[in-house]
């Protein structure tokens, strides 16, 4: 094919991804009058097809052989511990499982939807503040976002009308006008709807955690309480607590989604294309360098193509939008002997682990009701909620409850209570005890950012494509070990004003690597982070990169260190926050937002 043949019509923007930042900015984008083409790498999906019932609920298929997400033998990453390991690709869906298709992770998700704490935005400030900059630990690069809450609100607002999220504020334009977090900053507006109904393990978790001195409030879950309607026109129905929420599309449409709450309404846009099976090679510049001239990516036949754009908005997966910005030569690759660069730095994890409580026998749990977003939480030590001084770590973690539906496969994988063999009729019985009498509670941690933990492309694994994997290079670092193992026994105080009759404590050990056969979460960040300085960041506080003034890349790539919370809430008002500034200003004056 000729270079003319393979040229398209050039468009006013590129959106790289269909997820939730994708569909965000592409609404925006067609609402300013621009021509938008989105490109997603996997298949068209939508609800009705893939949240069909019954065959959508298939624990098989979606929690084991993971349908809906990526497939790792045409790209993944590649991971090790350290820079004197050889790293080797992630072949086998285990600690994080990234998705794939229209709608992205959004399609299949949970539905947990917060806020991020007002001191996490300034939090190297905020520790230096508190505690001196020598607090701070060797090789932990702390920063600042560069934007605050107050700036940032009107976009989180925004972002929960979208979705339909569901929690009870604790203080509305600075009036107590609710029992939510006694913890979180005052907002603009109540939440869209009240709070989901608590399950039983939650209401027990709540009572206890009361008990132990703590304050508990409802989680904030995407997961519609009642009949919505969003601003966009989209309706949603009320969640049933069926249990089928994280891995599955929803059958309900209750939980909000990109292909539920926005895609309905961008898809009939005039100014719309979606073009699905579109993997993106690189972004295309000018001469000079400092200008995105648009995509090349291999279309669903196979045929390279290259989609000339005035603008290139790269909203795919964190650890995808580092790559693409490195394979593209956008922004200067991170150095962790120098620690020097952007790109690559910066890159965090979330310190999660799950514990268990077994309760009386006569207490059934009911584990296989549940909705993904639904439970109850505790942030009394979360963020900078406490005084760490005495402590001597950086970073925090919520407790929760999060009981989204244990479903038949994972119940039985679960085990019995500490001591249970691990075959036979006493595996039966402590596995039946485990699915019926207990709950899990989790430290959902922060997890902060180190010199020597970061990406890069890999000097020797190529993808399908021919092109260079994305290298992961990171380990759990003491101070997070510290923090983990801090709040987890909190988790103890919580399991005994409960009346448990037995308790598994799940706690980091020091000098134990990441594993990658363990499931952790999906809640990766960093890698090409926002801020104020161009030595430190690869964006600018609008999403902008410092190098190429019509690129902008949206997604938890950008948080400079982890948060305690899930980054979905954050990413999308991100979202909004950068096509306000894109719309307001941007697309009359094209070039840099921040000096």
């Amino acid at each position: 094919m000729s270079d003319e043949a393979r040229r398209l019509k050039p468009v006013d923007v590129v959106v790289v991804g269909g997820g939730w930042a994708g569909s965000i900015m592409a609404k925006e984008m067609t609402e300013a009058g621009r021509s938008v083409v989105m490109l997603e790498r996997g298949p068209d999906r939508s609800t009705a097809a893939d949240g069909a019932y019954p065959a959508s609920i298939d624990e098989l298929e979606a929690n084991f052989r993971y349908k809906l997400f990526q497939d790792l033998s045409k790209n993944t990453v590649t991971i090790r511990n350290n820079a004197n390991q050889t790293a080797l690709p992630y072949r086998r869906m285990a600690a994080f499982l990234p998705g794939e298709g229209v709608g992205g992770a959004g399609l299949h998700w949970s539905g947990v939807h917060f806020r991020i704490p007002p001191d996490d935005l300034r939090l190297r400030s905020r520790v230096i503040e508190k505690y001196g900059a020598g607090f701070i630990p060797e090789g932990m690069n702390l920063q600042d976002y560069g934007v605050t809450y107050e700036e940032l609100e009107p976009f989180f607002d925004k972002a929960e009308k979208v979705f339909g999220t569901a929690g009870e504020a604790y203080k509305v334009n600075n009036e107590v006008v609710g029992q939510g977090n006694v913890f979180s900053p005052s907002r603009s507006d109540h939440f869209p709807l009240p709070p989901l109904k608590d399950v039983y393990t939650a209401h027990l978790f709540r009572k206890a955690a009361t008990e132990a001195g703590f304050h508990p409030y409802s989680l904030p879950a995407a997961n519609a309480s009642q009949q919505y309607t969003n601003p966009y026109g989209v309706q949603m129905g009320p969640c049933n607590f069926c249990g089928y929420c994280s891995g599955y599309a929803c059958y309900m449409y209750s939980k909000a989604s990109p292909n539920v709450n926005i895609l309905p309404v961008l898809r009939r846009h005039p100014l719309f294309e979606l073009r699905p099976d579109c993997h993106v090679l690189k972004v295309e510049r000018d001469s000079t360098g400092t200008r995105a001239t648009g995509v090349t990516y291999t279309d669903a036949d196979g045929k390279v193509v290259t989609q000339p754009a005035e603008m290139v908005i790269l909203t795919a997966f964190q650890f995808h939008n580092v790559r693409l910005m490195l394979l593209s030569g956008i922004g200067k690759p991170y150095d962790p002997v120098r620690n020097e660069g952007v790109v690559g730095r910066n890159f965090v994890y979330q310190n999660v682990t799950t514990s268990t409580v077994w309760l009386d026998p006569k207490v059934e749990t009911n584990q296989y009701i549940g909705a993904g977003g639904g439970g109850v939480a505790f942030d009394d030590f979360n963020s900078e909620n406490f005084d760490h001084g005495p402590l001597g770590f950086v970073g925090g973690s919520p407790v929760w409850v999060n009981q989204a539906g244990v479903k038949a496969i994972a119940g039985a994988h679960a085990g019995g209570p500490p001591g249970t063999p691990r075959w036979g009729s006493a595996w039966k019985a402590g596995m039946i005890d485990t699915y019926r009498h207990s709950l899990r509670i989790d430290a959902h941690g922060a997890n902060m950012a180190y010199r020597d933990v970061y990406l890069d492309l890999d000097p020797t694994w190529k993808d399908a494509y021919g092109q260079p994997l994305l290298r992961m290079t990171f380990d759990w670092k003491d101070n997070d070990i510290r923090m983990n193992r801090y709040v987890v026994d909190k988790i103890g105080d919580v399991a005994k004003a409960m009346g448990a009759r037995d308790v598994h404590l799940t706690k980091r050990e020091f000098g134990s690597p990441f594993d990658t056969r363990q499931y952790q979460t999906t809640h990766l960040g960093g890698g090409a982070v926002m801020g104020t300085d161009p030595q430190t960041s690869a964006l600018n506080r609008y999403m902008q990169s410092w190098d190429v003034h019509n690129v902008f890349v949206i997604g938890a790539n950008a948080f400079p260190q982890g948060t305690g919370y899930n980054p979905t809430g954050m990413v999308a008002a991100l979202a909004y926050w950068a096509a306000h500034h894109i719309r307001t200003t941007y697309l009359a004056h094209p070039g840099p937002l921040a000096g």
